[in-house]
């Protein structure tokens, strides 16, 4: 029989092996268990377990023999947990959808308090790259998370977007829940919102407080767009002074810092100031290029140093820019069979910074009719409810060009997909991810924007 502690020291002996980006990028997400004589492995996707399959498994079964004094029989498989932070599955005989595999410790859909569409993804504070920037929400949003700093019981953690936001503070959720929170939730201003008004027509504020004040953790994303909405304010407002006083944890997080949203309820600005304010700043050089590199291993792709130095020269926007420019290399690089080099890397570059004054004036009701053009669909059926493949791709492949091409918000995306903006987030952050990892989707995507391209061109 091996020790169930067994897999503990394996991690200690690969993490040199791996080094940290490759580690957290493929060794960190495997559920493990020990069974009997057995090291049963699982994966979150298939292309996960044959990449680790093909070039990790056999470093991976050295350390266990090391570690066990003896050959070990290692099964690899695809599947998740079974129970929330339990790592001890056996390995299920076929795929799983990606959305299927994500963390059990990230928030479902029914507690976050969102939309059936709404699949969380899984974040956690490994894969946040560090920097001077948002070193301090970082560690601020951790303490709270574990519940390891008394007397900081509430965070307001403001940037621009695509500085991290949400990844934080999805993190926070799934640290919490790891860490044995029972209650912690997830919502947005804009689902709390529309959860607190259907209480409100159908008498089920009773409910609805339950839900809330009983929580031991709560988490709200984008408080800038509560302004206008009066009683929302209020009743968030007494939601957070019950949760202080009952020694619950509050994060909440907006596009600016509480005093530069006009509009906003003293009382809210109040509570949020204080608390700890964190800001989010723009990477630096340096986390600029970890994040690359981070995102690169995350999808088995590999940077020339010389091409590193260009993106991080040449990008300085946010997070967000720095994957899409990414993106659009890797499935530039696959759709031509060509290796990554500087000449590629120029021309992907060209496609995500188009020159001065050469900017479009497209709206997602363009990029719509484009996407369902493409898919032989209707702008109708791209908004409509329905959950068929053959129309939840389009619709995913949409918002995420809808982001691309256009300067319209999430929240603005959402209303022509008649989506709130949490929705909208989990479908552009899943198309990035599968863009990486799956070959057909670029293609798709390719064929998509050059259709985009050439139907609206730039402006004059």
């Amino acid at each position: 029989m091996l020790p169930p502690q067994l897999w503990t020291g394996v991690i200690r002996r690969l993490v040199p092996e791996f080094g940290s980006f490759a580690f957290e990028a493929w060794i960190e997400p495997l559920h493990v268990r020990v069974e009997g004589d057995e090291l049963c492995v699982l994966c979150p996707s298939v292309f996960h377990r044959e990449r680790v399959r093909g070039r990790m498994l056999s470093v991976i079964e050295r350390c266990t023999e090391a570690e066990a004094g003896r050959p070990v029989k290692i099964a690899l498989g695809v599947g998740r947990a079974t129970r929330r932070g339990d790592s001890d599955a056996k390995p299920a005989p076929q795929a799983q959808p990606a959305a299927a595999a994500a963390d059990r410790t990230a928030p479902s859909p029914a507690a976050a308090g969102g939309a059936p569409e709404q699949t969380p993804l899984p974040y956690s504070f490994a894969s946040f790259v560090v920097g001077p920037g948002n070193a301090l929400a970082r560690e601020a949003c951790l303490a709270v998370a574990q519940g390891r700093q008394t007397g900081l019981s509430s965070i307001y953690v403001a940037g621009a977007p695509g500085l991290g936001k949400t990844h934080l503070a999805r993190s926070v959720v799934a640290e919490a829940l790891r860490s044995g929170a029972r209650r912690a939730l997830y919502t947005s201003a804009e689902a709390f919102t529309g959860e607190f008004q259907t209480a409100v027509r159908g008498g089920g504020m009773d409910a609805f407080k339950r839900r809330y004040r009983g929580c031991e953790l709560l988490v709200v994303e984008d408080v800038q767009f509560l302004p206008g909405k009066k009683a929302t304010q209020l009743e968030l407002f007494h939601t957070i002074d019950h949760l202080r006083d009952a020694g619950a944890r509050i994060v909440c997080t907006g596009d600016r810092l509480p005093a530069e949203i006009a509009g906003l309820d003293p009382r809210l600005r109040s509570r949020w100031n204080g608390g700890l304010v964190a800001e989010l700043e723009a990477p630096d050089a340096q986390v600029r290029r970890e994040i690359l590199r981070a995102k690169a291993a995350a999808g088995g792709v590999r940077i020339p140093e010389d091409c590193l130095d260009l993106l991080v020269e040449r990008l300085r926007g946010s997070v967000r820019d720095l994957e899409g420019a990414l993106i659009q290399l890797v499935a530039t690089a696959s759709l031509l069979k060509r290796r990554i080099d500087r000449e590629l890397c120029e021309a992907a570059l060209r496609k995500v910074q188009p020159s001065a004054g050469a900017g479009r004036r497209v709206g997602p009701e363009d990029v719509i009719e484009v996407v369902a053009a493409f898919f032989q669909t209707t702008p109708a059926a791209l908004a409509s409810r329905s959950r068929r493949r053959d129309v939840l791709l389009p619709r995913q492949l949409g918002m995420y060009l809808c982001r691309r091409y256009t300067d319209a918000s999430l929240t603005r995306i959402g209303r022509a997909f008649d989506r709130d903006h949490p929705a909208v987030s989990n479908a552009i952050a899943g198309v990035e991810r599968r863009i990486l990892e799956r070959a057909p989707l670029r293609y798709q995507v390719e064929a998509l924007s050059a259709r985009v391209e050439d139907r609206l061109g730039p402006a004059s």
